[in-house]
């Protein structure tokens, strides 16, 4: 993993916490964080030793999004492969057999929110904010967002979310649904540890077998999403959004 970016894990009898710490890019979910953790969450399928994950990010930030200046797809099989990688760790966080609270202290964005709602549970700090934003790049929800966004708040604000790119503060984000638990600034990590522990004390098996049902569906879901993407990264207006978004002015998409 490239120097200044790290994926930190830390063990508390049978939670595991792992902590997204890329610091100059607000923890954006840069392609070889979302290896690392795809790896390690493989690893952790087999370890009877772990019974709980908690997700969470260094410095005040959970996620910031996808790493933009990584987002240069040259053609349509290099984007749907970029898709099949990324979506190892949305398949293994949702439908994977151990339980996951993800912890959320100030921004959740993009593919953050993406990775936020593949997981279990979503423990915010009360001063979190969320965003879905990917249409401001010209591109469309993805890792997982459009089947987990809907089952979270339902279809109507889902489109809402999804294509207005409304900041949402976490009292807010509590009340539609978005996240499951509001606690007091700094103490995301551990209120999330403390439902990780309780999850972890639970049979193994029903949690797995819940986790399978409600993931029902999310493979076809990937796949859509995987080809619509990759179509996605490689239109002028991707470009534009991206050019914008580093030269931190208004986009202007023509369609």
């Amino acid at each position: 993993m490239p120097d200044g970016m790290a994926l930190r894990e830390a063990r508390d009898g049978a939670v595991l916490t792992l902590t997204l710490d890329y610091p100059a890019r607000r923890n954006a979910l840069a392609l070889p964080l979302r290896e690392r953790m795809a790896d390690v969450l493989e690893a952790v399928e087999s370890d009877p030793s772990v019974h709980a994950i908690v997700i969470t990010g260094a410095g005040g930030v959970f996620c910031s999004g996808g790493d933009i200046s990584s987002m240069d797809v040259p053609d349509a099989l290099a984007g749907r492969e970029r898709l099949r990688r990324a979506h190892r760790t949305i398949r293994l966080l949702a439908a994977g057999t151990k339980p996951v609270v993800a912890a959320v202290e100030g921004w959740c964005v993009g593919a953050g929110l993406s990775l936020a709602l593949a997981c279990d549970l979503v423990v915010a700090a009360e001063d979190a904010r969320f965003m879905a934003g990917f249409g401001k790049v010209g591109l469309m929800g993805d890792l997982g967002l459009p089947f987990t966004l809907p089952a979270r708040v339902g279809a109507g604000r889902a489109r809402r979310i999804l294509m207005l790119h409304e900041q949402i503060a976490a009292p807010e984000a509590e009340r539609i649904g978005l996240v499951d638990e509001v606690v007091p600034a700094g103490g995301a990590l551990a209120a999330a540890t403390e439902r990780a522990r309780f999850l972890a004390e639970q049979a193994p098996a029903p949690m797995a077998l819940t986790k399978s049902m409600l993931a029902a569906g999310l493979d076809a879901a990937l796949e859509v999403e995987r080809h619509h993407q990759a179509t996605l990264f490689l239109t002028a207006d991707h470009r534009e959004g991206r050019t914008a978004f580093m030269e931190k002015r208004k986009p202007r998409f023509g369609g």
